[in-house]
Order: C-alpha cells, then structure tokens, then sequence
C-alpha cells in the first residue's frame, strides 16, 4: 500500500548565507546590506510570490531587530501596544486594497518611525507606485520610499534554487534530476516551491528515491 505523506513540516534557510544572489536580486540584496544608511525611512521591497522577498526581510530583521506587523492587523488604536518600544518594523504582503482606518495606520506608523529614527520595510509584489491607496497623505509618504523590485530568475537562479529547496527538507537529489527538471518546468520562485513539494510528497508516498522516472511519471501526471 502507497505510504500516507504527513505534512511534517521543514526547516526553510533563512539566513543571510542562504539567500542565492543573481542578477535579479542583487540590487535589492545590496539595499538591504546598506542598512542602516537608507535615504529614507523606508525601503520597499516588490516582485512576483517567492522571489526572495520574504527572506531577505528575515535577513534585515536580524540584522535591525525589526518586529514584524501583518498589514491586515494595521489599527491605529492598537499600534502603540503593538509597536511597544520597536524602532524597525517589517510589514510583508502590502498588496491588498486597504480601507481608510489600515490606511491611517500604515501612515501612522509611518510617522512614528521618522519620530523614533527608525526603519520600516515594505514588501509586496507591486511596487508602492501601484497600491491602491487615496489617503493623499500616505501617498506622499510612499512616493518618498525607496522601491526595489526583484526581477524573475535565470536558469542558473532556478537551479540553484532547486538545489536549496531539496536540500531544506534534508533531501539528496542527483544533479541528473534537476538537469531533467529545469527546461520542463515554469520559470518562476512559485512553481520551484510547488515542484519540489509534489517531488517530495510523491517520493515519501510512494516510499522510492527521488529519480528521473519519478518526476518524469509526475510531469506526466500532471500534463
């Protein structure tokens, strides 16, 4: 009988160590390597899901300190006892269409950084330019924002990107697997992500290693 896959979870790599620099990202790796001389109070960082946003806010976060706030749970009232003391705050998924009370807040916060000398990163796979914004105060403030965007990956990006996401789950892969997989997949952070959790499931299900026949029959599954 097929083995069931219980989701058990894995260690992603998010250190500054980990993060495989390109030329799609090396501008937005150098801005957050400059920290703290920004030119302003704020940097945004914006690309397509699972390009490397995250993680290097997880980078910076490390290295200011920062505290992380979900953009949903902006409240001005709330804001003082959420913030308590934190002069650098990182707020990942800044692409919803925020009502005026989030928006108050997020400028709010805004003010409070510049009144503590702090920091506030922005992440969010539009750059600030297009979120839907109509508080004319805010929309000063984000006109003022350093936006770096992370641009799609290479093939030499995708493959070694391969190699990590296999190897965060503690998993061996011949490099006769990633050469079969990279010209037949979506060139894109997502589908890597997707790709290596289908490989992995299907591999533990299935109780077999990780070859080419297995993600050839996978491919094939899935047309």
């Amino acid at each position: 009988m097929p083995q069931l896959a219980l989701d058990l979870g894995q260690r992603a790599a998010l250190g500054r160590a980990d993060f495989l620099v390109a030329p799609s990202n090396e501008t937005a790796v150098a801005w957050i390597d400059r920290w703290p001389d920004w030119p302003a109070p704020a940097l945004a960082l914006h690309g397509p899901a699972g390009c490397g946003k995250t993680h290097l806010a997880q980078v910076w976060r490390a290295a200011s300190g920062a505290i992380q706030i979900d953009p949903g749970d902006l409240d001005v009232g709330g804001l003082p006892d959420v913030l308590g003391p934190a002069r650098a705050v990182v707020l990942d998924g800044m692409d919803a269409a925020w009502d005026g009370e989030r928006q108050e807040a997020l400028l709010h916060l805004y003010n409070m950084m510049i009144e503590r000398a702090g920091y506030l990163l922005l992440c969010g796979r539009a750059a600030p330019a297009r979120w839907t914004v109509a508080l004319a105060d805010l929309r000063s403030r984000l006109n003022a924002v350093q936006a770096v965007e992370l641009g799609p990956p290479d093939d030499a990006l995708i493959e070694a990107l391969l190699v990590k996401l296999f190897a965060d789950r503690q998993l061996k892969v011949g490099r006769e697997v990633i050469a079969f997989l990279l010209p037949r997949m979506e060139r894109s952070f997502a589908a890597a992500r997707d790709l290596v959790d289908t490989v992995d499931r299907a591999a533990l299900q299935a109780r077999r290693e990780i070859t080419v026949p297995l993600v050839r029959s996978l491919l094939q599954q899935d047309g």
